[in-house]
């Protein structure tokens, strides 16, 4: 098939139903009008997609077909301050509810692998020093743990740990679809928290650890999972698609992703803001872990509730189906 005749014999008709897909108010001539040349459009863009494939024409005839179909039944389109409370209410929620088993299992493993370091660090004193040199140890356990949090003024320190830690959070989640490089994230995170963790208990500071990193490490530490159980169900998306074409599972689940990766946008602000104004305050030390429990503990009920809620009621966390692209059926 020749596409540059196809598209002079046909671009009337795609311009017509552009411009009826754009009308606010249709009569019923123009309504009628209006389906006839959505069904040829979607006749056109199958033709492409099988006898002349052209990556341009299809994104361009599929971009159509969307507009006149939302045009012809009416699917909603959520725009402005709509479109962000329902991200806020169903999209994130749902997205981080459907893949907690991802989640959940990344923080089990790199839970475990830090804890095994304090253990092993903790037991073994003497092998610190093959790690770091003891003065290093000495000027991290004395200062440099418990300074990190008073060095720069709370502002601007809240701007500087939600900028790294959301970073970090975006790495775990878009290097998914390598795997390798999510993989290679976590453990960072995990060896750097376990060799800490490590020198600190073994040295005998295990109050002052825990009493720092637990009021913001909760709540930082479980988006950090959240990004690298998401990530990872990216790469799974196009290692094992499913009934799904590897493109189509691939495309769903970075759609996914980026609409994580907003969400946990939000919530390392809150830790970060937990950890620049709570983390190094005077309260007592259970006042600050209890100050970060609530807020951990608030964030896996908004998930629960608003994620059951919208899995319920058919939500998948993707794009409505009228903002998505046309796929070709397939068995």
């Amino acid at each position: 098939m020749d596409v540059d005749s196809f598209i002079a014999q046909h671009s009337w008709e795609w311009q017509r139903l552009d411009e009826l897909a754009g009308r606010r108010r249709l009569d019923g001539a123009e309504a009628d009008e209006l389906v006839a040349l959505y069904r040829q459009v979607a006749t056109h863009l199958a033709l492409v997609q099988s006898r002349a494939p052209d990556p341009a024409l299809a994104a361009r005839l599929s971009r159509l077909l969307a507009r006149g179909r939302a045009a012809a039944v009416g699917t909603p389109r959520t725009r402005g301050w709509a479109a962000f409370a329902r991200g806020l209410t169903v999209d994130f929620p749902v997205t981080v509810y459907r893949t907690w088993r991802w989640s959940v299992g990344v923080a089990l493993v790199s839970i475990g692998a830090s804890a095994a370091m304090w253990l092993w660090l903790r037991a073994h004193p003497d092998r610190i020093h093959r790690v770091l040199p003891d003065s290093e140890v000495h000027q991290l356990v004395e200062h440099d743990f418990k300074d990190y949090y008073t060095a720069h003024p709370a502002q601007s320190f809240a701007a500087q740990v939600w900028t790294n830690n959301a970073l970090v959070a975006a790495l775990a989640l878009f290097l998914g679809v390598t795997v390798l490089g999510t993989l290679y994230v976590l453990w960072q995170n995990t060896v750097n928290i376990g060799l800490v963790g490590g020198i600190m208990i073994a040295s005998g500071k295990s109050s002052l650890f825990f009493g720092l990193i637990l009021p913001h490490g909760l709540l930082e530490l479980s988006a950090v999972f959240v990004a690298g159980g998401i990530g990872l169900r990216t790469g799974w998306a196009w290692i094992a698609p499913g009934r799904l074409p590897r493109s189509q599972s691939l495309a769903e689940a970075g759609r996914m992703a980026g609409v994580a990766a907003l969400g946990l946008a939000g919530v390392l602000l809150v830790s970060g803001v937990i950890e620049a104004f709570v983390t190094p305050s005077g309260l007592p030390t259970a006042a600050r872990i209890s100050i970060g429990a609530v807020a951990e503990i608030a964030f896996v009920t908004y998930v629960v509730v608003f994620g059951r809620r919208g899995v319920r009621a058919g939500a998948t966390g993707d794009l409505l189906e009228g903002e998505r692209e046309d796929l070709a059926p397939v068995a």
